[in-house]
C-alpha cells in the first residue's frame, strides 16, 4: 500500500485525508451561530404585549423540535465532513472480499517429540495444540491447510486442502508415539512445511510452527530451512510451548513445580523476524488460543495491503445516504409542523 495516503485510524475506519476532520471542531461554534440566529430571527406576527407574557404563550414542544432540527443540523454538517476525510472501512473489504478469502496457503506445523506430553497444559501440551489447531481450522473460509508434523524427523500428514473434515481428523491422530525418530527437528519440519506450499502466484503464504524445544536432530539446521522459506516468500508465525509451573504429586500433596524446558526462543524469533513473520510464546491454552487469533489479523492486515497496493476505493456513500436522510428531516419537519412557507 502506498506510504503516507493513510494518516489516521479509528476503530475499523482509516481515512485518505483526515484533515477535513479538524473541522468537527467547528461544530458547537457553527450551531451554536445558528441556534442564536433563529432565537433572533423576527416574527412574522407582531405582539404587543410584555416579553415575559410572550415567553408564557410558547409551546415547549416547539422548543423542543426547534432544538432537534439544530441537531438534525449538526449530525448533517458532521457526517458530510466525514465524507469529506474518505473513510475506508477495511471490515468491509475483508467479508466481501472473496479473493482474499481463496488466496492463503497456510501449513500447521506441530511438535510431536516426547516433552510435548508435559502436563504444564491440561492435559498436556500436545493435546491443547491439537484443540486449538482444530478450532482455527474450523475458523478458516476457504483457505488451503495443510499439516506437518515432526520429531526427530517429519512427515506430511496432510497435503494443503481445503477439506478441513479430513485436515481434523489427521489433526486428531497426531501422536507423539508416531512411529518417527526422536528428538526435535526444527529445520526438518519447517522446511518439509515450506516444501508443501505450492509455487504458484497467490497472495499468502504461511507457516504456523510451534515447538517446545530446541533443535538437537535432523539435516537441515533452522537458518537453512529460514533461507529457503525467505527466499519462497514465506512467512512463519512460530510459537513456543512452555508454562509457568505444572502440579505434581508428593508423599506431602500437591505441589506446583516450575517446568524444565530447553525450549530455544532465540532460534524462534530469528525464524520469525527473517522471514516476516511473528514469535509468540504459549503458557497456557488461553494465551494459545489468543495467539492464533492474533495471528488471523494480522493475516488479514497483511492480504488487505497485497489487494490494494493502489490507493483502495473510499466509502462516503453510506456518510452521504444518512446526511440526506437528516438534511431532508430538517427540510420537512417545520413545513408540517409549522405551516411554515418559503
Amino acid at each position: 500500500m502506498n506510504q503516507g495516503i493513510l494518516n489516521m485510524r479509528i476503530g475499523d475506519f482509516e481515512f485518505f485525508e483526515p484533515h477535513w476532520l479538524w473541522l468537527l471542531l467547528l461544530l458547537p461554534v457553527i450551531l451554536w451561530l445558528m441556534w442564536n440566529a433563529e432565537a433572533n430571527r423576527p416574527g412574522e406576527w407582531k405582539f404587543s404585549g410584555l416579553a415575559s407574557q410572550q415567553k408564557k404563550m410558547g409551546s415547549p414542544f416547539i422548543i423542543t423540535i426547534r432544538r432537534v432540527l439544530m441537531a438534525c443540523m449538526g449530525i448533517v454538517l458532521a457526517l458530510l465532513i466525514i465524507a469529506l476525510a474518505k473513510p475506508i472501512d477495511w471490515a468491509d473489504h475483508i467479508d466481501n472480499n472473496h479473493d482474499y478469502k481463496d488466496g492463503i496457503d497456510i501449513i500447521l506445523t506441530i511438535d510431536i517429540s516426547g516433552s510435548m506430553l508435559e502436563q504444564d497444559f491440561q492435559p498436556n501440551r500436545i493435546e491443547v495444540a491439537k484443540k486449538v489447531a482444530k478450532d482455527f481450522v474450523d475458523g478458516r473460509k476457504g483457505d488451503r491447510i495443510g499439516l506437518v508434523a515432526y520429531a526427530g524427523e517429519a512427515y506430511t500428514a496432510c497435503p494443503a486442502t481445503t477439506d478441513y473434515t479430513v485436515l481434523n481428523k489427521q489433526i486428531d491422530g497426531l501422536t507423539c508415539y508416531a512411529n518417527i525418530e526422536g528428538g526435535t527437528a526444527i529445520g526438518v519440519g519447517l522446511g518439509t512445511a515450506v516444501s508443501r506450499l505450492r509455487s504458484d502466484s497467490i497472495p499468502s503464504k504461511v507457516i504456523i510452527l510451534l515447538t517446545d524445544g530446541s533443535n538437537n536432530a535432523g539435516t537441515i539446521s533452522p537458518e537453512e530451512a529460514t533461507e529457503l522459506a525467505k527466499s519462497k516468500n514465506v512467512r512463519v508465525y512460530t510459537i513456543g510451548v512452555k508454562g509457568e509451573s505444572v502440579a505434581v504429586q508428593t508423599p506431602f500433596g500437591v505441589i506446583n513445580s516450575m517446568v524444565d524446558s530447553d525450549l530455544d526462543e532465540k532460534t524462534l524469533i530469528n525464524i520469525a523476524d527473517k522471514t516476516g513473520g511473528k514469535y509468540f510464546r504459549a503458557k497456557d491454552e488461553q494465551s494459545l488460543r489468543a495467539i492464533y487469533t492474533e495471528i488471523e489479523k494480522m493475516e488479514k492486515r497483511k492480504i488487505i495491503d497485497m489487494l490494494f497496493q493502489a490507493e483502495p476505493p473510499a466509502q462516503p456513500q453510506k456518510y452521504l445516504k444518512w446526511a440526506l436522510l437528516f438534511a431532508l428531516a430538517f427540510w420537512i419537519t417545520p413545513r408540517l409542523l409549522f405551516r411554515q412557507n418559503d
